[in-house]
């Protein structure tokens, strides 16, 4: 067998080496950089009920009561400790529609146990959470994002921390 040599001086035969090389360093550089990936959601949850104000025709703010893991600011895939209580918020202006259909889904998914995310994790100023027995007034606006998603089960630390918080028992709500 003839070699051939390219003009560095290296046989053309050990270039399948490098290739081989660079291919296996490219794969290992793309799995660590999914496994890191940024999760965009600013909030995954499980809602027990919904509360309409002024009235469930004409809404302007929302109570949100259910299980919640808010997404921390600082950081592009770290969320806080899942907790039961309350998110409350108003209509973001320009945009009332989209949220009135948002708040609609919420409504149909409450009492179910589906887990759900919404808003986004690049809102300016996160939404405040309120435990049981808070005193419900000063509505954050409601968080711009990609609408609600039902969340399917799998192993990641938000999901797993509502679905170990569901079978608690609820405070008083």
């Amino acid at each position: 067998m003839k070699t051939i040599f390219i003009s560095a001086g290296q046989p053309l035969a050990r270039l399948g080496s490098l290739v081989k090389l660079l291919c296996a360093a490219a794969l290992l550089a793309g799995a660590a950089s999914t496994a890191l990936a940024s999760d965009p959601n600013g909030i995954y949850a499980f809602v027990d009920r919904v509360v309409f104000e002024p009235n469930d025709t004409h809404p302007e703010r929302i109570q949100v009561w259910g299980g919640f893991a808010l997404a921390v600011s600082k950081s592009r895939h770290e969320y806080s400790d899942a907790e039961r209580g309350c998110l409350y918020f108003k209509l973001r202006a320009g945009d009332e529609e989209i949220c009135k259909k948002e708040w609609a889904d919420l409504k149909a998914v409450a009492g179910t146990g589906q887990i759900v995310s919404f808003g986004s994790r690049y809102e300016k100023a996160p939404p405040t959470f309120r435990k049981a027995g808070a005193k419900i007034e000063n509505p954050d606006v409601y968080p711009k994002g990609w609408g609600m998603s039902k969340v399917r089960p799998r192993d990641y630390a938000p999901v797993n921390q509502l679905i170990k918080l569901q079978g608690k028992k609820a405070e008083t709500k």
